[in-house]
């Protein structure tokens, strides 16, 4: 098991809030709150991916169980999720369930191998204005999963969330003996039974399981085809669930105050995957909701509430299926609703922040939040808030290179020009490198001083060559001094090898 650098070991903390019945009831009911949420959720993207319901609720319990035993990651929740079903679908629905289930399995695999490779350490390349930007579209897209089930519904649904929200938000203050949100969802639910309000409910959403999950070997041929097939669509599920999935981990390291193993994390999505398959199930990943829910509303902090979630959900949809389908969906919307205002950055898009935070970074966080909330897909956006900040950055650091002639003293040969280069090269900043000197009007002698710099890459010899070239052809000699130990090498192993780059 995996030690955190800043608070207890994972057993440590299990066993604690087994020894703790104060800690213990915490895990236990943020886990029912959970369980509870997870079900229209899983429906519902069971639905999106064109299989039947129990597809997706069976996917969400052998992702939790699962995840909980083998995740780097305490109190996460994973299980089916949106972005896993849009990727999914096109394989339901050309090819089958069978076809379906191997993707599922061939992810699992996929994932495994690129977390053991240390695809997790990618994680240090995404900046902070995409780590907001992703909580920020997260928010958006959590309150805009609520909206159908505010439109075109009975009057009585809005009093009923309304009054779920006053709950969440007073009972707080009173007391945090018991989670808000399951407050909420049963006080509505005894309301809407006692006086047969008719609501939308849970079992609107679809028909909940009545039996357990079995194992299940997808009946397809073993051959090439068969992979070309799934391939493509694993290898894009596999990328999606570990980007969600390490982007959601890193969260919950900063809500914690925590550190977690986002390679264990990654290798455990895998295996959670391919038991996913093996029972049936649509797959999935970390889910963000379901997890501030957990760990930010409930305050649950272990193993023991990832796990108890998917037990619940399996009781609950299995042994507790005609209760459970009277849960009024106005309960739910409202917690959701408080998820969503709770994950939301209010700061970073505060008035006095924008005006103090860069331009860059705001449109780093912008573009992380419009391409997401656009795609309804977390991956997309971060992908495209992750390239964003890569060019903000090299424009940025390629406007403080600069070339600089230095007047020549007394005892200087008047046959030499002297020039000084300061800044990072690299291909932003060193394709105008050319453009700064003075070809023709400069003497026979050249002095390049690198003493200032750093040569980074390929395309910065490939402009030092093409200066000696163009002077070269003048008549005049290039001299290159100062180079630090990293850049001469570069410069040596090179120079003279690129005369088709320029």
């Amino acid at each position: 098991m995996v030690s955190s650098t800043n608070g207890p070991s994972t057993e440590a903390s299990v066993l604690a809030a087994l020894r703790s019945p104060r800690k213990l009831r915490v895990e236990v009911l943020s886990a029912l709150v959970v369980a509870l949420a997870l079900i229209p959720e899983a429906i519902s993207f069971s639905i999106i991916a064109g299989v039947d319901p129990r597809v997706g609720l069976f996917a969400s319990f052998t992702m939790a169980v699962t995840i909980a035993i083998a995740g780097g990651r305490p109190a996460m929740i994973s299980a089916a999720t949106g972005a896993v079903a849009l990727v999914i679908a096109p394989v339901v629905r050309e090819h089958g369930l069978d076809y379906l289930i191997a993707t599922v399995i061939l992810a699992g695999l996929l994932q495994i191998v690129l977390s053991v490779a240390g695809v997790a350490k990618l994680m240090r390349f995404i900046p902070r204005s995409v780590m907001v930007g992703f909580v920020n579209a997260l928010a958006i897209l959590i309150f805009l999963a609520q909206l159908p089930h505010l439109f075109g519904v009975p009057w009585l649904v809005y009093p009923m969330v309304a009054v779920g929200l006053v709950v969440m938000v007073l009972l707080p203050k009173l007391t945090t003996a018991v989670p808000a949100p399951l407050v909420a969802i049963v006080a509505l639910t005894a309301v809407t039974m006692v006086f047969a309000l008719n609501v939308p409910n849970v079992g609107d959403e679809g028909d909940l399981p009545s039996s357990l999950p079995s194992l299940l070997i997808p009946h397809v041929p073993l051959t090439l085809d068969t992979l070309k097939i799934i391939a493509p669509y694993a290898l894009a599920m596999a990328l999606v669930g570990l980007l969600e999935s390490l982007m959601t981990a890193k969260l919950v390291d900063d809500i914690t105050d925590t550190h977690s193993d986002k390679t264990r994390e990654g290798w455990g999505q895998g295996l959670a995957n391919i038991v996913t398959g093996f029972f049936g199930g649509m797959g999935g990943c970390a889910m963000i909701g379901q997890t501030m829910i957990n760990v930010k509303v409930s305050g649950a902090r272990t193993r023991i509430s990832t796990f108890l979630a998917g037990v619940f959900l399996l009781v609950l949809v299995v042994g507790l299926g005609g209760l459970v389908a009277r849960i009024p969906m106005a309960a739910l919307v409202a917690v959701m609703i408080m998820v969503s205002v709770g994950t939301m950055d209010w700061h970073s898009i505060a008035p006095k922040t924008l005006r103090r935070m860069p331009i860059a970074e705001t449109t780093v966080m912008a573009v992380t939040v419009v391409v997401t909330v656009a795609s309804h897909n977390l991956a997309y956006g971060v992908i495209a808030g992750v390239l964003t900040a890569m060019v903000a950055f090299a424009h940025r650091v390629a406007h403080f290179t600069e070339v600089i002639k230095v007047d020549a003293d007394k005892d200087r040969d008047i046959e030499t020009r002297v020039y000084k280069v300061r800044g990072e090269l690299f291909f932003a900043s060193s394709n105008d490198l050319v453009y700064q000197f003075d070809y023709v009007g400069d003497p026979r002698n050249i002095v390049i001083d690198m003493s200032d710099t750093h040569i980074w890459d390929a395309s910065t010899v490939a402009a030092l060559d093409a200066i000696t070239t163009k002077y070269a052809a003048k008549g005049k000699q290039v001299e290159i001094i100062g180079l630090n130990p990293a850049s001469e090498a570069r410069h040596e192993r090179l120079s003279g090898y690129l005369a088709g780059a320029h």
